[in-house]
């Protein structure tokens, strides 16, 4: 089976910036402290994901799994080693990510369609279907920047959804919206990996994962922790205790 992503001992760090203004810098470097320092938020990682494959990403927050993504996506590049992938690439990273809050919403699903790789003419053929799954016709044109992170969802994942992408990325966006966007949203995904497309779905939610993915990559400190079936994923995070507190806890 062909490779659709292939992460090659892959690091990527960041400059934490503690001296922000001029006077800021001036007094650090009085004291001998100018430099800002860095961190890696992911270290010399190292998988191979084949086409058709639904793979979660998992780990606890600040682990490094939205850097990881945006590396695979190409909106970063890592400081080290390599990132392969095969086709077009979809998907939702940032429930904001490539809307502009003046414009409205009807003028967003172009524009984030254009970012997206999409052509106008194929933007309009699909811009019926955009408006239906979103079900924001009567905001449509209200500009994005009024809102709600639920609205900026369904805008959004509509918009990604309706690409034609050989890879298809989600960071955490069934984590806002309602119940019955949130079941649209996981029946999308699922109809988008039947059709045997590459998944890599970034998620708290163990049921999520469990029900879209078969393999897991746990990432602990931007390293890779474990690589292999889902239920072992969640037992290596200790997710399932959590599980059987909240089963004994009742609804939270």
């Amino acid at each position: 089976m062909a490779e659709s992503v292939v992460v090659d001992h892959v690091s990527k760090h960041f400059t934490m910036l503690n001296a922000r203004t001029l006077k800021q810098r001036v007094v650090r470097a009085r004291q001998g402290g100018f430099r800002n320092p860095t961190f890696l938020a992911v270290d010399d990682a190292s998988f191979t994901i084949d086409q058709g494959e639904a793979v979660g990403l998992m780990g606890l927050n600040g682990s490094g799994k939205s850097t990881l993504l945006k590396l695979i996506s190409g909106v970063l590049r890592p400081d080290r080693g390599t990132v392969l992938t095969r086709g077009r690439i979809a998907g939702l990273i940032e429930v904001s990510a490539g809307f502009h809050p003046q414009l409205s919403g009807r003028e967003n699903i172009y524009l984030n369609g254009a970012i997206l790789g999409m052509e106008k003419d194929e933007v309009d053929q699909k811009f019926d279907q955009i408006v239906d799954f979103a079900d924001l016709e009567r905001f449509l044109d209200t500009p994005v920047g009024r809102y709600s992170s639920g609205m900026f969802a369904r805008l959004g994942f509509a918009v990604a959804a309706s690409v034609d992408s050989d890879i298809f990325i989600i960071d955490e966006v069934l984590a806002v919206g309602d119940p019955p966007f949130k079941k649209k949203c996981l029946q999308r995904i699922s109809q988008v990996r039947d059709e045997g497309r590459t998944i890599v779905f970034v998620s708290h939610n163990t049921t999520q994962v469990k029900r879209l993915c078969e393999r897991a990559l746990v990432l602990e400190g931007g390293r890779l922790g474990f690589d292999g079936p889902v239920a072992d994923a969640v037992h290596y995070l200790k997710y399932d205790e959590d599980d059987d507190e909240d089963a004994e806890g009742g609804e939270i």
